[in-house]
C-alpha cells in the first residue's frame, strides 16, 4: 500500500491544545523542553504555530514566531519519526514560512540540519553550545534578588538590548511561568543583568542569562543554580562570547551538543557581549 503523499498533508495553525503532542516529539529527540514553556511561546505570537495532519493524525509541526515588523524566529521543526522521508516536513516548512512575510528569520539549527537550512537561505552567524553540569551548592549573592512586578518594564528594555527584537509579551510570561524563577541584579537604580531558571523534561534549564559584565553574570548564575543545587542543569552558551564559555567551564559544566544560530538576512545590532546564556533554542 502506498504511503500518503505530501499533497495529502493538511497544515493548519496550531493552538495550545495541539502542542502537548509536539512537545512529546521533542522529548523523544532529547531536546529537554521546558515543562511550562508553551504558554509563553504562544503569548508572543499565537498565529505562529503550525501542525500537519494526515487523516486527522498529527505528523509534523513547526513554529514561525513574529517579533515586530522586521524579525521572526523558526523553531519546533519536527516530523513524527515513523513518517519521515515522505516530504511532510518540507510542506509544513513552506506553509509556515509564509507567516514571516518579508521579515528576517532566525533559527538555532542542529548540526545535521544545517546544510538543508543553508539551501533554504539561512546563513550561520555563530555556534551555540549546550553546557550541562551539576549545580553547585553555593548561596545566592546578597545583591541578586527575585524579580518583582515593578521590575518588569526595565527588564523588558534590558532584554530588548540583548536580542535582535523587542519581545515584551514573551518576557512578561517567561518571568512568571509555572516553576520559572527569575532573578535580577542592579547597580543602584540600573539593571545590570537578569536570568531565569525553569524546569525541563530531563533537567532544569537556565535561560536567558543576560549581564553587563562577567561579574554580573557570575552572581546571577550563582543565584540561579542555588535553586537546583546538586542537580544537573543546562545552559545554552554562544561560542562568540568567550567570557560566557569561560563562566560555564568555571562552574564545571561540559558541552553536550551544539547548534548554529542562522539568519536569512540582517538583524538589528544588539549587545552580544551581554548574552551569557540564550533564552531558548525554540524561540531565540
Amino acid at each position: 500500500m502506498a504511503s500518503p503523499a505530501p499533497e495529502d498533508l493538511i497544515v493548519t495553525r496550531a493552538d495550545l491544545d495541539d502542542w502537548p503532542v509536539v512537545r512529546g516529539w521533542a522529548v523523544d529527540e532529547g531536546w529537554n523542553p521546558g515543562v511550562a514553556d508553551s504558554a509563553a511561546f504562544f503569548a508572543q505570537d499565537p498565529e505562529g504555530f503550525f501542525i500537519g495532519r494526515i487523516d486527522g493524525e498529527p505528523v509534523s509541526a513547526i513554529s514561525v514566531v513574529n517579533y515586530g515588523a522586521d524579525y521572526a524566529f523558526l523553531g519546533w521543526y519536527l516530523v513524527r519519526r515513523d513518517v519521515r522521508g515522505r516530504g511532510y516536513g518540507l510542506t509544513t516548512w513552506k506553509t509556515a514560512l509564509a507567516h514571516a512575510e518579508n521579515r528576517t528569520v532566525g533559527l538555532d539549527g542542529v548540526v545535521a540540519g544545517q546544510d538543508n537550512y543553508r539551501r533554504s537561505g539561512f546563513e550561520p552567524a555563530h555556534r551555540t553550545f549546550r553546557f550541562t553540569g551539576t549545580a553547585p551548592a553555593a548561596e545566592a549573592p546578597a545583591d541578586v534578588r527575585a524579580v518583582r512586578p515593578e521590575d518588569l518594564a526595565e527588564i523588558i528594555a534590558y532584554d530588548g538590548a540583548c536580542t535582535p527584537a523587542d519581545r515584551p509579551r514573551f518576557v512578561e510570561h517567561w518571568l512568571t511561568g509555572p516553576g520559572h524563577h527569575a532573578v535580577v541584579r542592579r547597580d543602584g537604580d540600573r539593571v545590570t543583568g537578569y536570568g531565569v531558571i525553569r524546569p525541563g523534561q530531563d533537567c532544569p534549564r537556565i535561560g536567558p542569562l543576560f549581564a553587563d559584565t562577567p561579574e554580573d553574570a557570575r552572581a546571577l548564575l550563582a543565584a540561579l543554580t542555588a535553586q537546583a543545587a546538586g542537580r544537573e542543569v543546562a545552559i545554552d552558551v554562544p561560542e562568540t562570547n568567550a567570557a560566557a564559555v569561560a563562566l560555564a567551564e568555571e562552574a564545571g559544566f561540559k558541552p553536550s551538543f551544539e547548534t548554529a544560530r542562522m539568519y536569512t538576512g540582517p538583524v538589528r545590532s544588539y549587545a552580544r557581549e551581554r548574552v551569557f546564556g540564550v533564552t531558548t533554542l525554540e524561540l531565540g
